[in-house]
């Protein structure tokens, strides 16, 4: 080991590597503060080249790596394990922009730029990159890609997987699979960078990416919207897709605890009216300079009695107030302790049956617990987070979970749902995966690592 060590630092230079296990630290747990993780070296190359030499080197050594973006997963993907034989590596450095095709609506970047800045790169040549989530001030493309992130703009523009046009790959021996073409139309062989989608560095170390980039939507309208129940919400969204086609960005549903939550942890968050309610939905339209559109919409839905109280942001300070009670959740959760964290999807159409279902489990199995919900309605994702009384030992507090956990996960397998909608699978969820997936689709999957890492050096122990 410390030749190789020795080795990386050679590669990537002075001032790219860490071995303080003071320095480390930070990378070596997940942002939840639940998983950790050592390692014996850090290192961040500055080009695909040098990852190539560290992923050879690596191998050559039968020494396993661990890739890492930004490190703000949920499900411990971009975390080592306990034995102190994984070496980290982080795309960090790999940080530029390497061009941008305004008429070609296309974007080539490398797997360390921060999510934020490619949005504002995009709108910098009157473009839009649609991926949007809580931490795209933080989090890093190769990342995104690496789990098919989805966040608040699904509903129009699907997942980061549909949001790719072209890789550049570092496979498990240090060859360079360069596939970063820009086109919309290719039908020359297989689709290979739709094997490294939501592979979390498995099957491969994302190095960079051709993007897709659509018009600058302009001008549009936010508007907070309560509702009696989770059926309204979808009830009303599909009046609005009737009334606005395509327009609709974004349509995120909230419980009351959830907001209740963010008002308590985050300085200056408050909700707008002057009561509670139980549900609130948050929905972000694109209106053709006609701020009106939104509202005749909302308007137009009132003889279906699904609106208890709605606010319609005024200007843009208004919308970004109330996208921060959003984007807020993450972090209010995280202050406010240790949870159970399900990233489920079902059916829209089940939404309400899976929630009047879940309630009567939690009523049976955890009558003192808090439900914790929110999510994309747009596209069936939910986020059904559950808290435990703060008085459990540890042991008791991972009991109750497990049992919590495998019930609500059966559930949703019986609804034709998903345990891992867009937080992926990483080392936290590896063991469901096994569990909930077809022995045909894992068989496959454990095929397509063993062909395309079969020393298993990518990311081991997690996925698959």
């Amino acid at each position: 080991m410390k030749t190789l060590i020795e080795q990386l630092k050679g590669i990537v230079g002075p001032g790219a590597w860490k071995t303080d296990p003071a320095e480390l630290q930070p990378d070596l747990v997940d942002w939840r503060g639940l998983a950790f993780g050592e390692t014996p070296i850090r290192v961040a190359p500055k080009s695909t080249e040098e990852v190539s030499q560290v992923v050879r080197a690596c191998a050559a050594a039968g020494v396993a790596i661990v890739p890492q973006g930004g490190n703000t997963g949920l499900c411990a993907g971009a975390i080592p394990d306990a034995t102190g034989e994984q070496i980290l590596l982080s795309l960090e450095r790999m940080n530029r922009i390497r061009g941008v095709d305004a008429f070609n609506f296309s974007m080539e970047v490398e797997a360390g730029c921060v999510l934020a800045t490619i949005q504002e790169a995009a709108r910098g040549v009157d473009r839009h990159f649609p991926l949007s989530l809580g931490a795209e001030g933080s989090c890093q493309i190769g990342g995104n890609l690496s789990t098919n992130a989805g966040g608040v703009n699904v509903i129009r523009y699907g997942t980061a997987r549909a949001l790719v046009l072209g890789l550049e790959v570092v496979l498990a021996d240090g060859t360079v699979l360069n596939s970063l073409r820009s086109l919309r139309k290719d039908t020359a062989g297989y689709d290979l960078k739709q094997l490294f989608i939501g592979s979390e560095g498995t099957l491969g170390i994302i190095t960079a990416a051709t993007l897709r980039l659509f018009p600058d939507p302009g001008n549009t309208s936010t508007a907070l919207v309560a509702v009696r129940e989770s059926g309204d919400a979808v009830r009303l969204l599909a009046s609005l897709r009737a009334a606005l086609a395509d327009r609709i960005e974004a349509f995120e549903l909230v419980s009351e605890p959830v907001f209740g939550l963010v008002e308590k942890h985050i300085p200056d968050a408050k909700l707008p009216f002057d009561e509670s309610y139980p549900w609130y939905v948050l929905i972000e339209a694109a209106t053709g300079g006609n701020p009106g559109v939104l509202e005749n919409a909302l308007m137009d839905t009132a003889d279906e009695s699904l609106i208890l109280d709605a606010v319609i942001a005024k200007n843009a300070t208004e919308s970004d107030k109330l996208w921060r009670l959003r984007h807020s959740i993450a972090e209010a959760e995280r202050q406010d302790g240790k949870g159970l964290k399900h990233d489920i999807s079902v059916p829209i159409s089940h939404m309400q049956e899976f929630l009047a279902r879940g309630d009567a489990l939690l009523a049976r199995l955890a009558p003192d617990a808090n439900l914790l919900a929110f999510g994309h309605v747009g596209d069936g994702n939910l986020h059904y987070n559950v808290t435990l009384p703060r008085n459990l030992t540890h042991e008791e507090w991972d009991a109750a979970g497990a049992g919590i956990t495998a019930a609500i996960y059966d559930l949703v397998g019986e609804m034709g749902g998903s345990f891992s909608a867009e937080h992926g699978v990483g080392r936290v969820k590896k063991a469901y995966l096994e569990q909930y997936r077809d022995g045909t689709e894992l068989n496959l999957m454990r095929r397509l690592k063993d062909t395309l890492d079969p020393q298993c050096t990518l990311n081991p122990g997690k996925v698959i």
